[in-house]
C-alpha cells in the first residue's frame, strides 16, 4: 500500500493545474480523504508561506476512479493581507469528481478557550488495528500504515441527549516530516476515515450504501499525525438517506486540535424484486 507521502503526491503541471498521483487500492472508488488531501496539498502550493490554512469545505460529485489521475485545478479566489481563500477542482475525464474552498490566515492574537476532551480509555488499552476480527482487519488493510483503535460501545461514556456516538484513536505508524503544512494534510486524508461510521453505533446489523457527500474541516491548533489523536464522533440526525457526522479532534494533553462535520449517503441496501 502507498505510504501517506505517496497518497499526498501531487505534480504541478502549470501554474494552477496539478495533477494528482495514483494510489493502489482495492477499493472500488477513490477514497474521498485522498482526493480532499491531494487537493489541498494543490492549494497550498499556491499560497505564500506566512498563511496557514485554517478551514476547508468540500463537496464529493461523483466517485472518482482509483486507476486514474486526478486533475486539480486552483482558482486564486482572494489574495489579502489577513486571509487568503482559494477553490480547486478535481477533475477526471473532463468531469467534476470534488471541489473544494479552502481559507489561509497569516495568524493572530485573541480570546482563548475550548471544550475539555471526554473521558475515554487510552490507546494502550486497545488492540493494535492489525490485531483486531478478520472482518476489521480486511476493511482496514486500505490503510495499513495507521493505527486506528475504534473504542468498543461498551467503553464509551455516553453524552446526555446525543443520538450515535463513536470514539477512535489513530495516528500514522511512521515518523512524518515536521513541516506542519504536511500533518495538515495528513489530517485532511485521514478525517474522512471512520467518521460517517458514527452514524451506524445505534443501528448494528443494519446494513447501508455508504459515501461522503460533503466534508468540511477546522485546523484550530497544531499538532502531529504521527502522534495519537483521539477522533470524538457523533451523529446528531440521520434520514432521507443521507447521515450527518461531526467529530472533534484531540491530541494527548487534551487539546482541541480540528473540527470536522459531514454529511454521507447512508442509503439502506436495495434488494432485487422477488417479483
Amino acid at each position: 500500500m502507498a505510504t501517506i507521502e505517496e497518497a499526498l503526491e501531487v505534480e504541478r503541471l502549470e501554474k494552477d493545474i496539478f495533477r494528482g498521483a495514483i494510489v493502489k487500492t482495492h477499493l472500488q472508488r477513490t477514497f474521498g480523504g485522498q482526493v480532499a488531501g491531494q487537493a489541498l496539498v494543490a492549494a497550498v502550493r499556491t499560497v505564500e508561506p506566512q498563511f496557514s490554512v485554517h478551514s476547508l469545505h468540500g463537496y464529493f460529485l461523483r466517485p472518482g476512479n482509483p486507476d486514474a489521475h486526478t486533475v486539480y485545478l486552483v482558482d486564486r479566489i482572494r489574495d489579502g493581507r489577513s486571509f487568503v481563500t482559494r477553490r480547486v477542482t478535481g477533475v477526471q475525464d473532463g468531469k467534476a469528481i470534488f471541489t473544494m474552498s479552502s481559507s489561509f490566515h497569516v495568524g493572530d492574537e485573541g480570546i482563548e478557550h475550548q471544550d475539555t476532551m471526554p473521558a475515554v480509555v487510552g490507546p494502550e488499552e486497545l488492540p493494535d488495528s492489525r490485531d483486531q476480527l478478520p472482518e476489521r482487519r480486511e476493511w482496514m488493510s486500505h490503510w495499513q500504515d495507521w493505527d486506528i483503535r475504534i473504542v468498543p460501545e461498551d467503553k464509551v461514556v455516553r453524552y446526555g441527549r446525543i443520538a450515535s456516538q463513536q470514539q477512535v484513536w489513530f495516528r500514522y505508524r511512521g515518523e512524518l516530516p515536521d513541516d506542519p503544512v504536511f500533518h495538515v494534510c495528513t489530517l485532511t486524508y485521514m478525517s474522512d476515515m471512520t467518521l460517517i461510521g458514527s452514524a451506524n453505533a445505534i443501528h448494528p446489523g443494519v446494513d447501508t450504501q455508504v459515501a461522503s457527500l460533503d466534508h468540511a474541516l477546522w485546523f484550530l491548533r497544531p499538532f502531529r499525525a504521527d502522534e495519537w489523536l483521539l477522533y470524538d464522533q457523533t451523529s446528531p440526525s440521520a434520514g432521507m438517506g443521507r447521515a450527518l457526522a461531526q467529530g472533534r479532534i484531540y491530541n494527548r494533553e487534551g487539546a482541541m486540535v480540528a473540527a470536522v462535520v459531514q454529511e454521507g449517503l447512508q442509503r439502506l441496501l436495495r434488494t432485487d424484486d422477488p417479483g
